[in-house]
């Protein structure tokens, strides 16, 4: 989906509605001007992932990048992380996965990735984009197109590594909700070889998504948290439709508060840690803790690669459940996330005992429908009208939207969504009461310049 302030790339690839925002003549344009970006030779790695059109758009960007002379490793169907992965193993140029991650089942979309499984950064992107849009790409001549290999021994591979770094008690119950997406296949795998007995929900393949949608969060997960307990599992965990994210059910059949599961996985990395502007103060406490240092960056996965490596981080992630590890690779792991917590958990827990010793803050995230126009007008003159919304201000941070830090420990970020036609509010406050008259200023913001 177009975001705000650019004409393709959003801050997770380009993502939009297939037909209207996203087509196969779209994917093949793309695919010569990733050619054209990448000099008319080397190699790409190309997944996709399980949506009814995510073949169709395989096939034109592979036309378009074979057209510019670009060979390319089909991996099939595959979860991100393993496009990922395997364009760092293949020594490739870049990685390229046809998904729409958590959207549904209309949305598909394009993500890049570099020769280090990190994610496009915005200034590639910005530079892929002047090439599509001015169609400075060129078609290379008969004896020069491209090449096409398929390769499907990546897998065992990636499973093998995965697993070299657990070890999992035996007798550990898991039960796994892949969505129907594209980690159905291999996560399960991968806990059952780990020595769990796995139960799993919704892992047949299925581009409609019949069994929920995508989105790993608790209005999603249902039958999770039932079957989790009625099983007397030690832990559900969900993907999303890519499998690069991952939320968990304790064994109480509870959804996990998000940012009290991503503090508990940091703390036990500990050193610097990398999050974003909308993840809660759990994690600075928990980090304080194990003397480890928090920086927070701009939302979406690259941002925070990128300030992993700067300042050789040991951990970073997303409350949404995108976390990324340098130990491993550097694109965000759903299948990772799930099996590293199920080592904690099989260790240490149970896991919702581990997360009832944090610090409790009531949070509150709420999405507000308009249109992208629309949120250029919102945060045109959010930063002025927020700090004469609130009191006792005592910092404003702007590198993401506009989040206020006041005095007595609350917070409030408005920031627009990079892939999804919405304004989101994050906030969190020692008081409930407080918490929800924050909401309703926010909410009131926002919508004043709705029409």
């Amino acid at each position: 989906m177009v975001s705000v302030g650019k004409k393709l790339f959003g801050t997770s690839g380009i993502r939009g509605e297939i037909g209207s925002e996203v087509t196969a003549e779209l994917a093949l344009n793309v695919g010569k001007s990733l050619g054209f970006y990448l000099g008319g030779e080397g190699t790409v790695v190309l997944g996709y992932d399980t949506r009814t059109t995510s073949k169709m758009l395989e096939h034109a960007i592979t036309a378009g990048l074979v057209e510019s002379g670009i060979n390319i490793i089909k991996l099939g169907m595959v979860p991100t992380p393993l496009v990922g992965y395997a364009t760092e193993k293949f020594s490739a140029d870049t990685g390229v996965m046809i998904t729409a991650s958590h959207n549904p089942s209309k949305y598909n979309g394009i993500k890049l990735w570099n020769n280090n499984a990190m994610a496009y950064t915005p200034e590639q992107e910005k530079i892929i984009e002047d090439i599509y849009l001015n169609k400075k790409y060129e078609n290379t001549s008969w004896d020069k197109i491209g090449s096409i290999e398929v390769n499907s021994e990546i897998k065992e591979k990636y499973i093998e590594d995965l697993l070299s770094l657990v070890n999992i008690e035996p007798g550990f119950k898991v039960v796994i909700d892949c969505a129907s997406g594209a980690g159905s296949e291999l996560s399960p795998i991968l806990f059952r070889r780990a020595g769990c007995e796995v139960i799993t929900l919704n892992s047949q393949v299925d581009g409609f998504f019949p069994g929920r949608n995508p989105e790993p969060n608790d209005a999603n997960l249902g039958s999770l948290k039932k079957v989790v307990k009625a099983t007397g599992a030690n832990l559900g965990i969900a993907h999303d439709g890519d499998a690069d994210r991952m939320m968990a059910v304790d064994e109480t059949g509870k959804v996990v508060d998000f940012d009290k599961l991503l503090a508990l996985m940091a703390a036990e990395f500990g050193g610097t840690i990398v999050t974003t502007v909308d993840a809660g103060l759990v994690m600075d406490v928990e980090l304080e803790k194990v003397g480890g240092k928090v920086l927070r960056t701009p939302v979406g996965d690259v941002a925070v690669a990128d300030a992993i490596i700067k300042n050789n981080a040991s951990f970073g992630g997303e409350p949404s459940g995108t976390w990324l590890y340098p130990d491993f690779c550097m694109c965000p792991d759903g299948l990772l996330s799930g099996i590293r917590l199920a080592n904690i958990v099989s260790h240490k827990g149970p896991l919702s005992k581990l997360l009832s010793n944090m610090a409790d803050y009531p949070n509150i995230r709420e999405k507000i429908t308009c249109s992208n126009e629309e949120k250029i007008i919102i945060m045109k003159n959010m930063e002025e009208e927020m700090t004469k919304a609130f009191d006792d201000i005592k910092e404003v941070n702007n590198i993401d939207g506009v989040r206020l830090s006041l005095n007595d420990g609350s917070w409030v970020l408005i920031r627009p969504s990079g892939t999804e036609n919405y304004i989101r509010i994050t906030l969190e406050s020692p008081s409930e009461d407080k918490a929800n008259k924050m909401k309703d200023i926010c909410v009131n913001l926002i919508k004043s310049h709705i029409n």
